[in-house]
């Protein structure tokens, strides 16, 4: 039987955990979380972010299990989510349904981040009805060699009582004075170190990041993503990780998890940014070249769903299929679309919302 190699501590750990260079980094990562926050706001409907910034987190976020699939295949499965869809692509859809489930569960549970909610999520991506771990046999082990690196408790009664100390822990905001950034940071180190699921752990961790910022208003809806921050610095991420245990070294820890989210705050902002000035232009054109075609619930249709279809037109502006698909080709044949075929359907690519999403995948 595997022996724990690490005691998983109570939260907060008994060290300083507020040093001139947390405090410093926590100030700059506290400036661009609140800039992307009031930037989102503008945005005219919030569901254009969540559905399209989730499909981007839940590309990168499986793209650290190793898990890889195109911009193409995911806006497809979008599209057509009855059509076959590649193992990979399902792995992505299944993340994003998660993520999207969390968020309403915590609107719904007036911001608690519950363990039931964790379970759900889990079922959610994983398609399966279990829970918590409760058998013994699991160890992370570095991907290039097969070493075992990390051993978490084997016990699952160990482990349903660490989770329930850091349920409380999550949402008890009296509980201690730290700021919820440094408190965020703590909560992953932990979620990762319980490892309490039979798979999926680092999916489930990266989308409860981004619940607790949103629990504690620092957010207003889930659009800060730490995915691509860390498979662009993969390596740290696990020696940061794995130093806390082997070394105590917190502040470290800490420090890698500000610079991420001052770091993704900005690439975000950037992409939010991108968004809102692309929404402006068609908004303008439409308005001058098809005057009577323009709304607004047709405009945030053509940026909630990059590739969108009829169907999506006539439930999102409540409209006949007829008068749907007249849109749809009055805006291709004016450029605002590109018209395709699959077999006996049209869908309709946004090409310069799509356009805006390779550059800035590319750019991590």
């Amino acid at each position: 039987m595997l022996k724990p190699t690490y005691t998983v501590p109570d939260l907060p750990p008994a060290v300083d955990l507020e040093t001139v260079p947390v405090l410093k980094a926590l100030a700059r990562a506290n400036r661009a979380l609140a800039e992307l926050k009031g930037r989102a706001a503008t945005i005219p409907n919030q569901a254009i972010l969540i559905d399209t910034l989730a499909l981007q987190e839940a590309k990168a976020s499986s793209e650290i299990e190793n898990i890889v699939t195109t911009q193409d295949e995911l806006f497809q499965a979008d599209v057509f989510p009855e059509g076959p869809q590649s193992p990979a692509a399902k792995e992505v859809s299944l993340y994003r349904h998660a993520l999207r489930l969390g968020y309403d569960r915590l609107l719904a549970m007036d911001g608690v981040i519950a363990n039931k909610l964790l379970i759900e999520m889990f079922q959610a991506l994983k398609g399966r009805e279990d829970g918590f771990r409760t058998t013994p046999g699991t160890a992370l082990k570095n991907d290039r060699s097969g070493d075992v690196v990390y051993v978490p408790s084997q016990d699952g009664r160990e482990v349903v009582a660490l989770m329930t100390a850091l349920e409380r822990f999550i949402n008890e905001d009296d509980a201690c004075s730290l700021d919820p950034l440094i408190k965020m940071a703590l909560i992953h180190h932990q979620f990762e170190s319980i490892h309490p699921f039979p798979d999926g752990n680092g999916r489930l961790g990266r989308i409860l990041n981004v619940l607790y910022l949103t629990r504690t208003g620092l957010l207003d809806i889930p659009v800060l993503y730490l995915s691509r921050h860390i498979i662009r610095t993969k390596a740290d991420y696990y020696r940061h990780l794995q130093a806390v245990r082997d070394e105590g070294a917190w502040e470290s820890w800490v420090l890698y998890m500000l610079e991420a989210v001052a770091s993704t705050a900005t690439t975000t902002l950037a992409l939010v940014e991108g968004i809102r000035g692309q929404m402006l232009g068609v908004k303008h054109r439409m308005r001058r070249d098809l005057p009577k075609l323009y709304s607004q619930d047709l405009l945030n249709n053509l940026f909630r769903h990059p590739y969108t279809r009829i169907e999506f037109v006539v439930r999102d502006l409540d409209i006949t299929r007829q008068t749907a698909a007249k849109y749809l080709d009055t805006l291709a044949e004016h450029g605002f679309v590109m018209k395709h075929t699959a077999g006996r359907s049209n869908y309709y690519i946004n090409t310069d919302l799509v356009r805006l999403f390779l550059d800035s995948a590319e750019g991590t």
